[in-house]
């Protein structure tokens, strides 16, 4: 049985002003209540700033160096610590977005400007903060047209928005990663790891939820599909398993990532 974790950091949260943002947080916590910083957000006006860091500051700090520093000393690998981080921007930026994208039709902006990230003891990122806590959101939701919402057109212009946000972040924060790592691994590389967090979210949040895995799937393809358009080659080699909760987690080869993954 799941016990859920009373998070200090989340409990000493303080919402002034209660927004949709919050609500669809509470529920992201929810897909894994024992770890609720995996998909939860928060709005850095509700938190004390201590371990949080605006994620822009990764190009202009070497923040970036010394996170590739720690994990190339533990794993005694260049290539697999460039891998790990890759993957673990993507998740921050857009495997937590899309998440919120294929369960309730929300997103919220994931511009580099917007985000902040929090690190724990080590240095590690384990939870995503945004200034500006605006959803966007679908023509039938439940908020629309209220406060903390602008309202699209539809589930191709969200999913449009989403990746158009996600790619001008992850651009500049993988042409750090690859300096940093002394070009370890390729930049394409990288964006198969943003492939692999859209599938993961994609196939794992409907599980997790209990949701209907059909909407989840679809909304996930218009947002690979939409990364495609714009160039990037998010397809690459990914094989999903199982792991715990019916989580379903990138590793291993052989997969091509979007229609044949997703459908």
């Amino acid at each position: 049985m799941t016990t859920a974790i009373e998070d200090p950091l989340i409990a000493g949260m303080v919402i002034r002003r209660e927004l949709p943002v919050h609500a669809s947080s509470r529920r992201l916590r929810l897909l894994y209540p024992e770890c609720p910083r995996v998909h939860g957000l928060a709005v850095m006006s509700d938190v004390s700033r201590r371990r949080w860091w605006p994620l822009q500051s990764a190009l202009t700090t070497d923040r970036v160096d010394a996170m590739f520093r720690a994990a190339a000393a533990e794993m005694d690998s260049a290539s697999a610590a460039t891998q790990q981080l890759a993957a673990t921007l993507a998740h921050a930026v857009i495997g937590r977005v899309v998440a919120l994208f294929v369960l309730e039709g929300r997103a919220w902006d994931s511009g580099l400007e917007n985000l902040w990230v929090h690190v724990d003891s080590e240095g590690a990122i384990d939870w995503l903060g945004v200034v500006d806590p605006t959803l966007r959101v679908l023509p039938d939701d439940v908020c629309a047209g209220g406060p903390g919402t602008v309202q699209l057109p539809g589930e191709a212009a969200l999913a449009t928005w989403i990746a158009h946000r996600c790619h001008r972040a992850m651009a500049p924060l993988f042409a750090r990663l690859h300096a940093a790592s002394g070009g370890a691994v390729s930049v394409a590389s990288m964006w198969h790891t943003v492939g692999a967090a859209v599938v993961v979210a994609a196939t794992q949040v409907p599980l997790l939820a209990g949701a209907g895995e059909v909407v989840a799937m679809r909304r996930g393809q218009a947002v690979l599909d939409a990364l495609v358009r714009f160039g990037l080659p998010v397809r690459g080699p990914f094989t999903p398993r199982q792991r715990g909760r019916g989580a379903v987690q990138p590793h291993g080869t052989s997969c091509n990532l979007g229609q044949p993954c997703l459908s």
